[in-house]
């Protein structure tokens, strides 16, 4: 969900053959180039994709939302609607920005502003705002049990040379000021 160009979906079937990839992409000049590296592609929002019966029948064993359910209205109802059409035993993999970064902290606490960006935590698209147990929440409610949670940590949101050094601050209680995102593997309580 969210394909881009398909560089993902195409890596997965590169190491899987016969893998088949849906991608769902929102810009359609995007989602014409990934008609090239996936089997299917579907233009328009997800929660739209999912009303107009987009993937109605359709069973996945994997679901990737790689940082896109800060990017829409309800991820909450989004994910659980998602969640129905993954085979038992399937999996949700997503990557979730952590807005409790140090980065938000300082830039309200001295700049008295939110921190609006062009990408990264603060994306200016974001539309919901996550923190770890805000991220348990969300797939405790869709009938999902994380069973992969790991964390991007960074010192500076873009890449830097700065970031290979931020393990040392991996210790709590400074890992949750540090951690760029989660990133999260969970499967369907009853699958």
């Amino acid at each position: 969900m969210g394909c881009t160009t398909g560089t993902t979906g195409a890596r997965l079937r590169e190491l899987h053959p016969g893998l088949s990839v849906l991608g769902v992409e929102l810009d359609p000049e995007m989602a014409e180039v990934a008609k090239g590296n996936l089997d299917e592609v579907l233009v328009g929002d997800i929660s739209e994709v999912l009303d107009r019966g987009g993937i109605t029948g359709q069973r996945f064993d994997s679901i990737i939302l790689a940082d896109v359910l800060e990017h829409v209205a309800e991820p909450w109802d989004l994910l659980g609607r998602l969640v129905k059409h993954l085979e038992p035993g399937g999996t949700v993999i997503t990557s979730i920005p952590n807005v409790r970064h140090f980065t938000t902290l300082l830039t309200l606490l001295f700049a008295k502003r939110w921190p609006y960006r062009d990408r990264g935590i603060h994306d200016r698209t974001h539309l919901r705002f996550f923190a770890q147990r805000n991220v348990k929440e969300l797939f405790e409610g869709a009938g999902l049990t994380i069973k992969v949670a790991k964390r991007n940590l960074r010192i500076v949101e873009a890449p830097h040379r700065l970031n290979r050094f931020a393990w040392i601050f991996g210790f709590p209680p400074l890992r949750d000021l540090i951690t760029f995102q989660y990133l999260v593997v969970a499967k369907a309580e009853s699958g």
